[in-house]
């Protein structure tokens, strides 16, 4: 009998390919389950995290400009960082380009990326690049810092804990909820 992938959803898809793995190495302090992997190296957490984001899954060029987009996708993985209380510190940027895209819409999307390594002070330090037979693939890596003692993982939450966010919350998904219904209003 077969399972559709939506019946576990992403974390519980996650939690069966990945059951029963167990780190080998002393310096995997955290893998599969949380924001980002934490490695120890002496006094310090490296911790690591992979977004990837699928063009009309994840973003429509429709609505976001490159600029936007590659500041965005570099700020997901960021955020990742930043919620288990660490410092985003490098990352690598990996493509996968259709042919519609010139070197120019690339360069676009690059100078958001950079955007937001310059104003969040971390360094872009390699990546890779490959065709797509259709649309625009992004995945970075993050690689980040923390003092070992001062990691905050999904599984330390408590109850009581006080949970703050910032911003608008709902905003976006409802941007982009006008966004769609004006797309489907004006092929009509």
């Amino acid at each position: 009998m077969t399972m559709e992938i939506s019946e576990l959803g992403e974390f519980g898809l996650i939690d069966r390919l990945t059951a029963g793995l167990k780190p080998v190495n002393a310096s995997t302090v955290k893998s599969v389950g949380d924001d980002c992997a934490v490695l120890r190296n002496h006094e310090t957490d490296i911790l690591v995290t992979t977004d990837l984001l699928l063009e009309g899954v994840h973003f429509d060029l429709t609505y976001v400009p490159l600029k936007h987009l590659g500041y965005k996708s570099a700020i997901v993985n960021f955020s990742d960082v930043y919620a288990m209380n660490g410092t985003p510190k490098q990352i690598t940027v990996s493509l996968g380009i259709s042919k519609r895209f010139t070197v120019e819409h690339i360069e676009e999307l690059f100078s958001g990326i950079r955007l937001a390594c310059e104003i969040y002070g971390v360094d872009l330090v390699g990546g890779d690049t490959t065709s797509s037979r259709q649309g625009l693939v992004i995945s970075i890596t993050c690689i980040g810092e923390a003092p070992a003692d001062k990691v905050v993982s999904r599984s330390g939450a408590k109850d009581t804990d006080l949970i703050c966010v910032s911003g608008d919350l709902g905003a976006a998904y409802m941007g982009l909820q006008l966004l769609e219904r004006e797309k489907v209003a004006s092929a009509g």
